[in-house]
């Protein structure tokens, strides 16, 4: 299979990629990261989610940042709603597209939202029909698809399965995550070659977390296996909060690097997004994760 011409980036470091951040973080240092990611050439832009701050402390002021953030016009600004109060909020902040979770794995689900595969799925019903009658489009996101932290390796046919039923209930993408960063090449081409068989390849999104070094190469595979969306953190920020030892996102300067370098068209500008990175790793008091924007500052 041909290499996609182009690729949609989904940017998540404002928000997967700051929720494990044990420092606060002020709205409007959330907002400058969010309005140099849109300057930078992002096409849609994770922003906040809208849950508990008892769970999640660092999503706390989400709508403040949503309120405040400089929005241009073809960008997608982008939330997670778990649960339909948060669909509620993330309505009120103006909110257009929500984001939901679900996991491949049994044992993860229970540990990370308290209740088994499909009881979560059925959770999430109320919230596909408030957004139908509301006119938001709904992401899915599937949690674990090449490992996990308590039960080891997930089948590709329980992956399909969970995906199946978040795209039959109406998220126009799905979005597989390999939360720890365990998976390979080979296995994540197998992954996408099975549930193709029930989710288009054009409906589907790879998530890949760079803990064993191989998310480029993941990214690579999907590639070949006609894969043209990636959800991406600035400077590798990210983690799972529910998953011990599970490192940051793959860094979208990273992956931008990469699909220059093969000819993909992303409307990135690379400069601009290392210096936003550069800007927020500032913040944090952290070096960055992109391993470009190292090399870049060396030189």
């Amino acid at each position: 299979m041909s290499l996609p011409s182009h690729v949609r980036l989904v940017e998540v470091g404002p928000r997967d990629g700051l929720q494990n951040e044990a420092q606060p973080i002020s709205v409007a240092d959330k907002v400058q990261l969010v309005d140099a990611l849109t300057a930078a050439g992002l096409g849609y832009i994770e922003v906040g989610s809208f849950v508990s701050p008892k769970w999640v402390p660092q999503m706390a002021g989400s709508a403040e940042v949503f309120a405040q953030i400089q929005r241009k016009p073809g960008v997608t600004y982008g939330a997670l709603a778990p649960n339909l109060r948060g669909f509620e909020d993330a309505i009120a902040a103006g909110v257009k597209e929500v984001a939901v979770f679900a996991a491949a794995s049994e044992a993860f689900s229970q540990r990370n939202i308290n209740c088994s595969i499909s009881e979560s799925l059925e959770r999430f019903a109320p919230i596909m029909e408030a957004a139908r009658q509301h006119g938001v489009t709904v992401r899915g996101y599937v949690s674990c698809v090449l490992g996990c932290p308590y039960e080891g390796h997930v089948k590709p046919e329980q992956v399909a399965l969970v995906a199946r039923e978040l795209y039959a209930m109406g998220c126009y993408e799905v979005s597989l995550g390999d939360t720890i960063g365990t998976g390979t090449a080979g296995a994540t081409r197998k992954m996408f070659e099975v549930v193709s068989a029930d989710v288009p390849r054009e409906k589907l999104a790879g998530h890949f977390h760079d803990t064993y070094g191989q998310a480029m190469a993941n990214i690579y595979a999907s590639l070949l296996e006609g894969i043209s969306v990636f959800d991406s953190s600035i400077a590798g920020l990210g983690g799972c909060p529910y998953a011990k030892g599970a490192s940051g996102n793959v860094a979208t300067e990273d992956v931008v690097y990469l699909l220059n370098g093969l000819g993909i068209e992303t409307g990135i500008d690379l400069d601009a997004l290392i210096l936003a990175g550069q800007q927020i790793c500032t913040v944090l008091g952290r070096p960055t994760g992109s391993r470009v924007a190292k090399a870049r500052s060396a030189q």
